[in-house]
């Protein structure tokens, strides 16, 4: 079984019900609803791999990481004293050779486990990149997969993100498992003065190239943005597109915006990939 279903869900905390703060709850209703939908569609397929690019992992200078652990945990805080928690289960083997494969490309990897080498304490901390998608997976549509988590390199040419996304297409057109991928990412970060990263016009330019981008079923395109566009725009989403449009030169996906809107400083874009 193949590469089934490619998505991009955000990550803002917001979106977890349990954790939305009362008076802003609402602002996050339209991305809560499709995230949703993409959950539902993952469980649909069945899946027996996610493989999740995250940015909020591990950031190593000049490398993308590839998680090697037998499990990842974790745990975020909301108002009022409430709190979420996610275990998951990881699959090693696909880390494996996806660090395997990618080395033998020459592509700046490298595997990384935490605690101990093997069992129950070998258990990545997890981070809210990972966490809020995949809660939304888990949690409320109780799909049983094994995960593998990425992490994606801003310091290296974008073209090492891609050619990790075609790896890992490639190696799951090969295996006899269903394979789903995650790009885990928020847009553009700078929609607001009184945001941490103040207000600029780039900001909703990028985000509408990316909407545009999904919509022609060019997710490709974004490969092609001015460092300097993207700097201004303070996105936290284009490593993680990078890898999704590798995936795409090898299985032939088309895209569909489910929604985007900006509910507080950073946008939220929510659009799934189905093959073609």
């Amino acid at each position: 079984m193949p590469l089934e279903y490619a998505c991009i869900m955000p990550h803002g905390r917001d979106i977890i019900p349990q954790l939305a703060a009362r008076k802003t709850k609402h602002l996050f209703a339209k991305t809560r609803e499709s995230v949703r939908k993409i959950a539902r569609d993952i469980r649909e397929v069945r899946p027996d791999t996610i493989v999740i690019a995250s940015p909020h992992n591990l950031r190593l200078q000049d490398k993308i990481g590839i998680v090697t652990s037998e499990n990842t945990t974790g745990q975020l805080n909301g108002p009022r004293g409430k709190k979420v928690n996610l275990s998951l289960k990881c699959d090693r083997e696909f880390a494996q050779d996806l660090l395997q494969e990618s080395t033998r490309k020459h592509l700046p990897v490298v595997g990384a486990n935490y605690g101990t080498a093997e069992g129950p304490a070998s258990d990545m901390p997890m981070d809210w990149g990972t966490l809020v998608p995949m809660w939304f997976v888990v949690k409320e549509e109780r799909v049983k997969a094994r995960t593998v988590i990425v992490t994606p390199s801003r310091e290296i040419p974008l073209k090492e993100n891609v050619a990790l996304g075609t790896t890992i297409a490639k190696m799951a057109e090969k295996r006899k498992k269903r394979v789903v991928f995650i790009a885990s990412a928020d847009q553009a970060h700078a929609h607001k003065k009184f945001g941490p990263y103040g207000y600029h016009r780039s900001a909703a330019k990028y985000d509408e190239l990316v909407s545009q981008a999904v919509r022609k079923n060019r997710i490709e395109s974004i490969s092609r943005l001015n460092k300097r566009f993207i700097e201004s725009a303070k996105p936290d989403s284009l490593w993680q597109m990078a890898m999704l449009a590798g995936l795409t030169r090898v299985v032939k996906m088309r895209g569909s915006l489910l929604s985007y809107e900006v509910p507080t400083y950073y946008g939220m874009v929510c659009a799934s990939f189905h093959r073609d």
